[in-house]
């Protein structure tokens, strides 16, 4: 049976036996779980990343995005969880799957490298201080 609606719980672990129209959210695990919302039974898993999705919780109900595209799965079914409700989605063929996986890839092969270039800048910017100071005090030294 489709679900329409959903219901969260915040939890440390998942637990091994998923209830049906539950959507399990771990913060410490950064992931949230749930059964698929088609009926179908399937474990769906969604990490909880900026390359991956994202998920709001505004103190009442929570949302996650981008949508969950379930097409691994024989359902094949397609949806978004906002606000607690189960929005359907249209299916999508073969060729929209593989464009949308190529490009989350490139979204995360882009967020990785931003990630990496700012960590590049920061140590760079705090490298050029101290590195400063060194030269200051050997030639304070007379070294």
């Amino acid at each position: 049976m489709r679900r329409t609606s959903i219901e969260h719980e915040f939890v440390e672990y998942v637990p091994s036996e998923l209830a049906e129209g539950i959507l399990y959210v771990s913060i410490p695990y950064a992931t949230a779980v749930h059964r698929c919302a088609c009926g179908c039974g399937n474990k769906v898993v969604t990490p909880i990343t900026p390359a991956d999705w994202q998920l709001l919780f505004d103190g009442d109900t929570v949302s996650l995005a981008p949508s969950i595209g379930n097409w691994g799965f024989p359902c094949r079914s397609h949806y978004w969880i906002k606000r607690d409700v189960v929005r359907w989605s249209d299916a999508w063929s073969d060729e929209q799957v593989a464009a949308g996986r190529q490009r989350d890839d490139r979204g995360r092969e882009a967020y990785f490298a931003q990630r990496e270039g700012t960590k590049a800048g920061l140590a760079a910017s705090v490298s050029r201080p101290v590195r400063h100071r060194l030269n200051r005090l050997r030639r304070w030294l007379g070294l």
